[in-house]
Parts: C-alpha cells; sequence; structure tokens
C-alpha cells in the first residue's frame, strides 16, 4: 500500500501517513460547453486522502469507522476529508469548474 503525506515542512508533530489503497496518476474532469470545448475557469485539486475517502465511504459504502481505520487515520481525520472532498466536487458540479485528481 503506498503512503501519502499532504504536508511535510515546518516544526510541531509530523503528520501520520495516510494509506491510499488505489493509485490515481493524474485524472482531469471538465465541464464542456455546447460545441464540447472545455470551459475555461480555475480548476479545483482534490487531494488523493480526500478522493480515498470519497470512495471508502460512498462507493464502497463502507462506515466511517471502518474507512478510517482502513486509511490508520482517525475518525475525526477522516470526516474531514470527507468534507473537504464533497465541498471541492460540490464548488466544482456548481461553479462548472474543471477537477483534477493528483496522486
Amino acid at each position: 500500500m503506498p503512503r501519502w503525506r499532504w504536508r511535510v515542512h515546518g516544526r510541531g508533530r509530523p503528520p501520520k501517513d495516510r494509506f491510499i489503497r488505489m493509485g490515481l496518476g493524474k485524472l482531469f474532469f471538465a465541464p464542456l460547453d455546447d460545441l464540447g470545448n472545455p470551459l475555461p475557469s480555475p480548476p479545483i485539486y482534490l487531494r488523493p486522502d480526500e478522493f480515498e475517502a470519497l470512495r471508502l465511504v460512498y462507493f464502497e459504502r463502507r462506515t466511517q469507522e471502518e474507512a478510517a481505520k482502513l486509511m490508520k487515520i482517525s475518525r475525526g481525520t477522516l470526516w474531514r476529508a470527507l468534507d473537504s472532498g464533497r465541498r471541492k466536487l460540490i464548488q466544482a458540479l456548481v461553479e462548472r469548474r474543471p477537477i483534477i485528481l493528483t496522486g
């Protein structure tokens, strides 16, 4: 299982690794106009831990507790990743902005 950290800088407690089971690579989703051309708007970046949390809870239908154990994070951290991922997806749909999944 690959491990992933989204910030490694500064003083203080080092962040815990988050276990991501599905390797993404780089995916790009963009809304199209009537002619099939991508709309020119700034993209929204979805982090790997947000995508994994959304995938485990909403696609695989696991409980938050089960998903948190699989990712080796606390339930509160999983909830924050879910909340952030949901907000970004809804913002992209409402504002018709592209979504970039990086991993």
